[in-house]
């Protein structure tokens, strides 16, 4: 096991009806905010009418920014910018699911820096400092409520970059499960798989001495499978939503890193396919992982074999090792499908047009490389991509 240091301050606050609570919350930081939030699903569904209610109570007042979409843009996050140093804003609350997050996160760096916001993303700044940010949860997904992350694409190029630092953390999140009830079924299954995809980047490490950690990603890997279907099937069991919701934020929030190091490579890789296609991050994720997991499945077959018995009850052949972990993946690739997620590029309509762009796009930020369990290079990412086809 490695030495490690874990430090997160974001305040969970988790149940039904705490939502209620959002206006005294976020007062603490500020009696004057930002309210950021997508598209109109939260006022059909009434949580925006009891946010206000709540910012009224507590006698906070708000401008709203509206139009987070999917694989948020750089754009909307320089018109918050904007508005926050106009508007001498003090804190920003973001109600919504992960790209919420995240463009709230660019926001509250941008607004306490003289450049271009862009800069954090492209690796030019170093970010020191954020807005105070509070969250609403509507989507378990990508963890970005207790993690100390954000994924901006910039239009410019159509280029999507991931940043973390440790002034990133939300100061509180506010997480009912009740609230994603309504979700599309689509974005219960993409949820589903960013949130498995989080704990299998961790999972496949080079790291001696991690059976504790390996245990718990085990866990929390098995929860997401016991209860996906259910959810994606229409259930509104609460038990059966929140083991999955707050696996979600533990997958995420940097406990499971501890005392290893994880891979990413594959995050990396459907990052540039949601840049340049604007695919649903869960699903570009369902397809890409398990090509890489069988492009990598050589350098340590022992780890594959661990996860096909341990997370999918893989029968195992001790004579035929590779076998077994094969048996894995495919277990794991039929789980995806079991939510209705696709398995290759073809049935989401992504051609090769671009594929050699995009493992070039990909090593660049990684300075020629991508991934820690296998260094990629971007030959490696092309064959990937390949794969996947």
């Amino acid at each position: 096991m490695d030495n490690f240091i874990f430090d997160n301050y974001t305040k969970i606050i988790f149940g039904k009806k705490t939502e209620e609570t959002v206006g005294e919350e976020i007062k603490k930081y500020g009696s004057k905010i930002l309210l950021h939030y997508g598209g109109g699903s939260i006022k059909r569904s009434g949580l925006y009418d009891k946010i206000i209610s709540s910012l009224n109570s507590a006698g906070v007042e708000y401008i709203e920014l509206g139009g987070v979409q999917p694989n948020p843009r750089l754009g909307l996050v320089k018109k918050g910018v904007d508005i926050c140093k106009r508007e001498n804003v003090e804190a920003i609350l973001a109600v919504g699911g992960g790209s919420v997050i995240d463009s709230a996160k660019a926001i509250g760096l941008g607004a306490l820096y003289d450049g271009d916001p862009w800069d954090f993303h492209a690796r030019k700044a170093i970010p020191e400092r954020m807005l105070p940010v509070g969250t609403v949860l509507t989507i378990p997904a990508a963890g970005s409520e207790s993690s100390d992350g954000s994924v901006i694409t910039n239009e410019d190029g159509w280029i999507k970059r991931g940043l973390h630092s440790s002034c990133m953390y939300p100061t509180f999140s506010i997480i009912n499960p009740e609230l994603m009830y309504t979700l599309p079924k689509t974005q219960i299954a993409n949820g589903c798989s960013d949130i498995f995809a989080h704990l299998a980047e961790r999972y496949f490490t080079n790291t001696k001495g991690v059976e504790f950690t390996d245990r718990m990603i085990e866990a929390a890997m098995k929860t997401v499978i016991n209860n996906a279907k259910a959810m994606v099937d229409g259930s509104k069991d609460y038990d059966t939503w929140a083991q999955v919701v707050w696996a979600g934020t533990i997958a995420h929030n940097n406990l499971l890193n501890t005392g290893r190091v994880g891979d990413w490579g594959s995050h990396n890789i459907e990052h540039e396919l949601s840049a340049h296609y604007d695919i649903a991050h869960g699903a570009g994720l369902a397809i890409v992982f398990p090509a890489w997991m069988k492009y990598v499945l050589k350098h340590d077959v022992s780890r594959f074999v661990q996860f096909a018995t341990r997370v999918f009850n893989v029968e195992n052949d001790v004579f035929n090792p590779t076998k077994t972990a094969m048996n894995g993946i495919e277990a794991y690739e039929r789980f995806l499908q079991s939510l209705g997620l696709p398995k290759t590029l073809s049935e989401v309509n992504i051609g090769d047009e671009k594929f050699e762009l995009m493992a070039k796009q990909a090593v660049e930020i990684g300075g020629g490389k991508q991934g820690n369990f296998v260094e990629l290079k971007e030959n490696d990412i092309l064959e990937i991509l390949r794969m996947a086809k």
